[in-house]
């Protein structure tokens, strides 16, 4: 097998979106209104099944505040008129959107969220 052909059975293609989704899981290893960890190469990263809504979303798991591992074991809701979805810090209850990754809690720090597709009972992650 040549390099190049080596080099894609290693890493998927980029899709349209510019983005590589990589397998993270089957639907039914991330509890319902839960969430999960799931390492893609040196990241960990939060993945939650907020069944309720009927969606699911992705962060870093590295909560800012307490520079721990976390936010996967938060408790996740909703927050003001837009019912917007969020994650709570099971330390110290900062809580940060799962849309934009912003603390709603006024604190300048943010977390990074991903793209979250699910195919077939299989759910990706999009990273750049």
């Amino acid at each position: 097998m040549d390099n190049d052909n080596l080099l894609q059975t290693i890493r998927p293609a980029l899709s349209e979106d510019n983005k590589y989704w990589f397998l993270a899981c089957n639907v039914n290893d991330v509890s319902e209104n839960g969430g999960a960890c799931v390492k893609y190469k040196n990241e960990q990263i939060a993945i939650f099944n907020f069944s309720r809504r009927g969606q699911w979303y992705a962060t870093q798991n590295l909560c800012p505040h307490k520079q721990q591992m976390a936010l996967s074991r938060g408790m996740i809701g909703s927050t003001g008129e837009a019912c917007e979805p969020k994650v709570a810090c099971p330390f110290h209850k900062k809580t940060f959107s799962l849309i934009t990754g912003e603390c709603i809690n006024d604190d300048e720090c943010s977390i990074k969220t991903y793209p979250v597709k699910v195919e077939n009972g299989k759910v990706y992650i999009g990273v750049s």
